[in-house]
């Protein structure tokens, strides 16, 4: 696998563990949050080798996804504008109080668990180990 790519698909695992860090301690908007981040550095792991370029400096995951077109089901792609989101929510809450009401547990650990579905199909493109 590609220098850039490896490090963007290394962090991406990074996030998906702090995600998983933040269910255990209840923090759910990180939850989403970190779920989003490393979505978003997986499919900037796959741009690099897809465009052989750096990827753009954006949080869109739909954006990112029309771009590397990553092999993923019709659920996966609706989980990617669902969070993507979803995410503006948690890293810019209007109000912080009913943001927390906003996400529980089962709908977090549903989110952590499609993450690593989606993430897991990215890694496993074979376009990564050219």
């Amino acid at each position: 696998m590609p220098g850039p790519a490896e490090e963007w698909l290394t962090q991406s695992a990074y996030d998906l563990d702090t995600a998983k860090a933040m269910l255990k301690t209840e923090r759910y908007i990180y939850v989403v949050f970190m779920c989003h981040l490393a979505l978003e550095k997986a499919l900037k792991g796959l741009f690099t080798v897809v465009t052989n370029g750096p990827p753009p400096r954006t949080h869109n995951l739909v954006q990112l996804a029309k771009v590397t077109q990553p092999r993923l089901n019709k659920e996966q792609n609706a989980f990617l504008v669902t969070i993507n989101t979803l995410s503006v929510t948690t890293r810019y809450p209007d109000d912080l109080s009913k943001a927390l009401k906003e996400f529980n547990r089962e709908q977090v650990e549903n989110f952590v668990g499609m993450a690593e579905e989606v993430i897991r199909c990215i890694r496993k493109d074979p376009r990564l180990s050219k």
